[in-house]
C-alpha cells in the first residue's frame, strides 16, 4: 500500500521543474530577446556618431590635425561642462530657444492657414503665385541688413528673421500637400454630401499632415541655424554669440562646445516633431514595418 501510494508522487514531483521552466522560459526568453533587439538597434543606430566622436579624440592627439584649431573631443566635453556648471550655457540657451520658438511658432500660425488657403482656392493661388516666387528664392540672411535697419538690433529683428525663414518650407510644403491630395477621394467626398467645411477636417487635413509636417521639420533646422548667424550680428546672448565671442577670444574649446549645443538642439527638435508628427498621423500604415 505504501509503495502504490508513493509511486505517483515521485512521478509527479520531476513534472514540476519543467512546467515552471516552461512557463518561465517563453517569457524570460522574449525579454531578453526584447532587450537585445533594443540594444542591437541602438548601437546600430550610434555606430556613425562613435566613429565621428573616435576620429576626433583621435586625430588631434596623433598629430594629424593642430589640436589648437582642433581640441580633442574630451577637452571639448570638459569646457562644455564648464559652461554648463557656470550657468552660461543654460543662458545662452534659453535666449536661443526662446526666439527659435517664437519665430517658429509664428511661421506655424501663419503659414499653414496661408498654405491651406492657396492650395485649395486655384484664383488665390494665381494671385499670389509670382510673389511667391520672388520671395522663396530669396535667401533669408540676405534679408539680414534690412531686418536690422527697419527692426533694430533687438529681439523683434531676430524673431522676424526666423519667422520669414521658417515659413517658406511649412507654406511650400501645406501647398504641395493640399494640391497633391487624391481627386479621387475629394470626389468620392463630395457625392457622400460633405461640405467645404467637413471636407477640410475629414480628407483635406488629413491627407496634407505628413508633407506639412515635413515642411514644418525643415523649418525647425532652420529656425536654429538662422537665428544662430543672425545672434553673431548685434546680440548679447545666445548661442550665435557664445560660438562668435569665443572665436574672437580663442576659446577654441568654448567655441566647439556651441556647435555641439547647436547640433543637440537640432536633433532633439526634431525627434520632438516627429513624434508630433505620429501623433496626428495614426491613421497611416508604416510600410517599413516588416
Amino acid at each position: 500500500m505504501v509503495d502504490i501510494a508513493e509511486r505517483p508522487t515521485r512521478r509527479a514531483a520531476p513534472t514540476a521543474v519543467p512546467d515552471a521552466v516552461a512557463a518561465a522560459g517563453p517569457g524570460a526568453g522574449g525579454l531578453a530577446g526584447r532587450l537585445l533587439g533594443v540594444g542591437g538597434k541602438a548601437l546600430h543606430r550610434s555606430v556613425a556618431i562613435l566613429a565621428l566622436a573616435a576620429i576626433w579624440e583621435g586625430a588631434p592627439r596623433l598629430g594629424l590635425v593642430d589640436r589648437v584649431f582642433l581640441p580633442p573631443l574630451s577637452e571639448v566635453l570638459v569646457a562644455w561642462w564648464e559652461l554648463l556648471r557656470s550657468g552660461q550655457l543654460a543662458e545662452h540657451v534659453g535666449a536661443s530657444l526662446t526666439r527659435s520658438l517664437a519665430g517658429l511658432g509664428l511661421a506655424v500660425l501663419t503659414a499653414i492657414p496661408l498654405g491651406l488657403l492657396i492650395g485649395w482656392y486655384r484664383p488665390l493661388a494665381e494671385l499670389l503665385s509670382p510673389l511667391l516666387e520672388v520671395f522663396r528664392n530669396t535667401a533669408a540672411l540676405a534679408l539680414l541688413p534690412v531686418f536690422v535697419l527697419i527692426l533694430g538690433l533687438g529681439e523683434t529683428s531676430k524673431i522676424a528673421l526666423v519667422l520669414y525663414a521658417c515659413s517658406w518650407p511649412i507654406l511650400l510644403n501645406t501647398i504641395a500637400g493640399v494640391k497633391g491630395v487624391d481627386p479621387l477621394l475629394i470626389r468620392s467626398a463630395r457625392s457622400m454630401g460633405l461640405n467645404h467645411l467637413r471636407l477640410f477636417q475629414k480628407v483635406i487635413l488629413p491627407a496634407a499632415v505628413p508633407t506639412i509636417f515635413t515642411g514644418v521639420r525643415l523649418a525647425g533646422a532652420y529656425s536654429i541655424l538662422v537665428l544662430v548667424a543672425a545672434e553673431m550680428v548685434g546680440a548679447k546672448a545666445g548661442l550665435g554669440y557664445l560660438i562668435n565671442y569665443a572665436q574672437y577670444n580663442f576659446a577654441i574649446a568654448d567655441m566647439y562646445s556651441g556647435i555641439i549645443t547647436i547640433s543637440a538642439i537640432g536633433l532633439v527638435v526634431n525627434q520632438l516633431l516627429v513624434a508630433l508628427e505620429r501623433r496626428f498621423s495614426t491613421w497611416r500604415v508604416d510600410v517599413s514595418a516588416g
